[in-house]
């Protein structure tokens, strides 16, 4: 297995008194599904923003692929970003745009200025923008605006343009939060294809736990921006899930799959 990723005693504090993560260390290898988990406020969000740089850490290391993020300067950083596609809760799509005019917005980052204004795209980015959408479903909606679009084709819009810009990894932010349960399933089996087929590490803030430990290959358990658990699904318990969420379980079990690790 090849490292992709490698946290070294990251920190992060937002003013004197507000720590949001505490000394996390954790690998991820090229080709795993790892799901983070954890109660609202722990850290997860920030956890994700700190990999990219979308947030600057306090203190620490983040190699990706051999490169130590936090020390790249700007013109460095737009090149990393290129291969780490990123999954938002609330899709950040253009709404008044094309389905497809969105997924071509994943190539910017290998664009100059000039070009990304004018929305200059090779014929070869358009008909990989097609195949993508195609593969996820979308070929019917490639012309429609994103407005017109349900929830869930809107994130497989998501989902399309992070793999447009053929990253190694995908930082997926509670990619099913907003969605039904019908959708959700659709979305995470298109990550866990993704992952699978592709090769494509995916890195995953999950909500619901049970989702979580069908889907995984790894789970990581964050509590107040400290990791409490790291390790395969099948290792938890619950309590591992009471370590991770305290008092608070019951809030985080779908009604139709959690209730087996409630007690």
């Amino acid at each position: 297995m090849t490292k992709l990723l490698q946290l070294n005693e990251v920190h992060k504090q937002y003013g004197q008194d507000t720590k949001a993560l505490t000394n996390v260390n954790f690998t991820v290898n090229s080709g795993e599904f790892v799901s983070i988990i954890g109660p609202s406020g722990a850290g997860k969000s920030t956890l994700l923003r700190c990999i990219n740089r979308m947030i600057d850490s306090s203190s620490g290391d983040i190699v990706f692929d051999g490169q130590n993020v936090n020390r790249l300067k700007k013109s460095e950083l737009k090149q990393l970003r290129t291969r780490i596609g990123m999954i938002f809760q609330h899709y950040n799509l253009v709404e008044r745009l094309s389905v497809i005019e969105n997924v071509l917005h994943g190539r910017l980052g290998y664009k100059s200025t000039f070009a990304g204004i004018l929305g200059l795209y090779s014929e070869q980015e358009k008909r990989q923008a097609y195949a993508i959408l195609q593969m996820l479903g979308l070929e019917k909606q490639i012309y429609k605006r994103c407005d017109q679009l349900s929830g869930g084709q809107k994130q497989r819009v998501g989902i399309a343009r992070a793999l447009i810009q053929d990253p190694k990894l995908l930082l997926c932010d509670e990619p099913i939060a907003s969605l039904d349960p019908n959708a959700s399933q659709t979305i995470m089996e298109h990550l866990r294809s993704i992952c699978s087929s592709m090769g494509i590490t995916v890195l995953v803030n999950l909500h619901q736990v049970d989702v979580a430990l069908k889907y995984s290959d790894r789970i990581i358990g964050v509590n107040k921006g400290e990791i409490v658990y790291d390790g395969l699904p099948a290792g938890v318990g619950p309590e591992e899930l009471q370590l991770i969420y305290g008092s608070r379980l019951t809030e985080y079990m779908s009604a139709d799959g959690g209730s087996q690790y409630a007690g």
